[in-house]
């Protein structure tokens, strides 16, 4: 879905005249994400997963983060596992092949030729643009 199709228009008028027939905080947010993935799905559904998935691990790293019981220890390690899942998941998207195609010409210097592994790795859409959005919140929770 493009921003210059009329589809857009139309889902962007059902979005916005639903987001404000809502009468409470809490159902506009629920909306909004909703919508927010169903956007993203426009493009291809088979990202929605990860999409989701990054969501569920902040959502959840940020629940642990505002306990005021969790200790420094745990608030620390808490923020180590949304690092790890949401910058793994875009190093894995970006420089998968690159690391790949890196490991076949060292090995072809090396006098060791390999086969060439190429996994046909398709970039989603915004994945750097929403894995920093949720990074940050994560840091911002955690720095109180």
């Amino acid at each position: 879905m493009i921003f210059t199709e009329f589809r857009f228009l139309l889902f962007f008028a059902i979005v916005f005249g639903i987001y404000w027939a809502l009468r409470s905080n809490g159902q506009r947010k629920a909306w909004i994400l909703i919508c927010s993935y169903v956007f993203y799905g426009a493009w291809d559904w088979r990202f929605l997963s990860l999409i989701i998935g990054s969501t569920l691990v902040d959502y959840m790293v940020g629940l642990q983060l505002g306990k005021p019981e969790t200790s420094p220890r745990a608030r620390r390690s808490w923020l180590l596992v949304s690092l790890c899942v949401n910058l793994g998941a875009l190093a894995f998207f970006k420089y998968a092949n690159f690391f790949a195609d890196s490991a076949v010409g060292l090995f072809g210097w090396l006098g060791l030729p390999i086969n060439s592994v190429t996994l046909g790795i398709v970039l989603p859409v915004g994945i750097s643009f929403y894995t920093f959005q949720t990074l940050s919140y994560s840091i911002d929770i955690y720095r109180g």
